[in-house]
Order: structure tokens, then sequence, then C-alpha cells
């Protein structure tokens, strides 16, 4: 019990690496300890987008170039439940990255700032104190916990999962593409929405494919989950046949997420940081993971109360917005409004791309011009 790290983390994925990276940036005297089941590289199924705003989380964590040798996507389609879409140049181009190649990359970029990386399956958390004790053997003064969906740590630290109606589940898989196709695609459907299939080029001839839908409307099918995930991106994406299919859960974030517990934290899906409109979770992982490391190396007595600070001044106006979203957009008609708004007006495709992808608020202006228009339809079906 002598040999105390300053911080362990468990998970290597994008939340966990940010926390080590920020830890050493901050501290580079700190001891961190970066713990993962898994060698590197490894496949995580995943949408494999990186947004402008992800990469803004690299530059701060001072990778800045770790994708520069991808090509960007500067194009975004979208088709809504009804049918409305928009095709637009975003503000800032996309990358498409596969998750066996970025975390990677983040975690050796970790260990080369001098992190300590061990292949580890984490079974016993035991907190005595001011320490952390992890199967018994391994001390730490603050834990991260970035062990995705089915987080470990989570569990061991008595917080509760994502309830069902908060989580998605979804299917990945690649797809061969014209190699000079650079539009992220994503086409909705009513049927079961909220639903929907997407399209994204990584630059090499292949794209990123998959389906996702919450998982209450999945079980009220009645039908095999694979049958209906399959079924429902081959009816999306004829022309795009999928191959190394794997599906995934997704904790979406129910606006006011619980960020761990004492010297325990908890980062990106382990959190339930997956943006509720989108499924888009990379971003957050990002960022949460790098206010993590911060927390856990700049107050290390009280972690928790830093890190919640840090998440809210971060994320709080946000995620309180995409919750009410996610309301609202149980019904198709208002995502409708909504990209038939965007397809006229530039300003709102923007700020749709910054709510969905970033950290962006709704100003109330554009929030009542997107009901206006939601229930002008409303009322002109119903006659």
């Amino acid at each position: 019990m002598d040999d105390v790290w300053d911080l362990i983390i468990v998970g290597g994925g994008p939340a966990g690496s940010a926390a080590a990276l920020r830890a050493k940036q901050l501290r580079p005297d700190a001891r961190v300890l970066l713990l993962d089941k898994a060698d590197f590289p490894r496949d995580k199924a995943c949408g494999d987008g990186i947004a402008a705003h992800g990469r803004d989380e690299l530059a701060l964590l001072g990778v800045p170039g770790l994708i520069d040798d991808h090509r960007p996507a500067r194009r975004l389609e979208v088709v809504s439940p009804g049918g409305a879409r928009v095709h637009a140049t975003v503000a800032r181009p996309n990358y498409v990255v596969p998750r066996m190649v970025f975390d990677a990359r983040l975690v050796e970029a970790a260990r080369e700032r001098g992190v300590e990386v061990r292949r580890h399956n984490v079974r016993e958390m035991d907190v005595r104190g001011d320490r952390v004790v992890l199967d018994g053997a391994t001390v730490g003064r603050v834990v991260v916990g970035a062990d995705g969906a089915n987080s470990v740590v989570r569990r061991l630290a008595g917080l509760p999962p994502s309830p069902p109606r908060h989580t998605a589940i979804a299917v990945r898989g690649y797809a061969d593409v014209p190699a000079d196709d650079d539009v992220q695609f994503i086409a909705m459907q009513r049927d079961g929405w909220p639903a929907y299939a997407w399209s994204f080029p990584v630059g090499d001839g292949t794209a990123n494919v998959g389906f996702g839908m919450l998982l209450p409307r999945l079980r009220a099918t009645g039908l095999p989950g694979r049958q209906v995930l399959h079924g429902r991106l081959a009816e999306l994406l004829p022309h795009l046949p999928a191959r190394d299919l794997r599906a995934h859960h997704l904790p979406l974030s129910p606006g006011r997420p619980r960020p761990g517990a004492g010297r325990v934290l908890l980062a990106g899906d382990a959190a339930g940081l997956i943006n509720p409109l989108t499924g888009e979770g990379i971003y957050y992982a990002l960022l949460s993971g790098r206010l993590a490391g911060e927390a856990a190396v700049t107050a290390p007595g009280e972690p928790l109360r830093a890190y919640r600070r840090g998440l809210r001044g971060a994320l709080g106006r946000h995620l309180r917005t995409t919750d009410l979203l996610s309301r609202a957009a149980q019904s198709p008609g208002f995502i409708d409004a909504a990209i038939t708004t965007a397809a006229r007006r530039r300003e709102v495709f923007d700020l749709l791309v910054d709510v969905g992808l970033g950290a962006g608020t709704v100003p109330l202006p554009l929030a009542y011009a997107v009901t206006r228009r939601w229930l002008a339809g409303a009322l002109a079906n119903a006659r």
C-alpha cells in the first residue's frame, strides 16, 4: 500500500486517454496509471465521427495533429423522418477515424507523456479513506472510470446504469464507397422513431455505416434485435451492403449526469455522456476525460466537487438544451420542422450542427421559429 498512484484510469478510450493526457499536461511529475482490459490497437463499435469540436479538445490536450493524416468530411446531408432534406457544407470540417486507429494513437500519446499503460481487467474496488484500492493491490488517490457503457467502475461505485428509456442500441459496420465521397449522410426513419441510419466516409474508399434506435422501441417490435437492426440498415442504405457488423449500447445523457462518487469520477460513456439527439459521444468523452484528469491532479482532496464544477461550466446549459430538445424530438414532426428550417436558413444549419456535435445551445427566437413551423405542420395535417 506504500506504492500510491496520483491517478488511476480504467479504460483506454478517448475519455480515459484524455484524462491521462491532461493530468500529465498539468502535472508532469504526477504518477498516472492507465488500465484497459484489451491491448491496443483494438476495435470499438462506434460511428467513428470526430467533429471539429473534438479536434478542439485534441488541441487543448497538446495533440493537435493526431488525425491530420485523415481526409476531412466537409459536407453533411440529413433526411428527416418526413422526407425533409438539408445538404450543406459544414462551417468546420468533421473527420471519420476508425476507433482501431484513433484510440491506439491516444494511448500511445499518453504513454509518450509518461503515463504507465497496463492490460488489466478490474474486478474489485475498495475506498479506504483517502485511497481507492483496485483488486486489493493497486492504490490510487483518485480513480477515473472511463470504461464505457457497461462500466465496471460505475457498478463498483454503487451508481446505477442508464435506464432503458435513456439507452439506445446501434449496429455498426463498414461498406465500400467512392474514394472521393466526403458527405456524411444521415437518413432518419419514422417507423420506431427516434431511429436513423448513417454513412460516414472514412476517406479511403470505405464508410462507417450503421443504424440505431431507442432500446424500448426495439423491444416493442417483439423481434430479434439483430433482425431489426440489420434489416433497417439494409432498408435505409440498400446501396451500401455492410460488413463487420457489431452492436453496441449508447447511454444517452438525461441532462444531469451523475459524474461519480467520492474519489471515483466517471467520464464519457461511463457517465452517460452521449448526445441524446445524435448519439455523438467522442467529443463528450474527450471533454469530460480532460476535466476529470484536471480535477484529479489539481483538487485531489475533493476531486468530485471540482469535476462537477468543470462539467457544469462546460456542458451545463448544453445538456439541459439537448434534454429538452430530445423530448420535443419524440415527435418526428418537430425534426421535420427543424430540418426544413435548416435547409432555408444557414445559421440554423450551423447551430443544429453545433448542438448535435458540440456544446451549442438554442436561442429562444430560433426555438420559437422551429416550434411555430412544427405547430403549423401539425395543424395542416390535422385538417
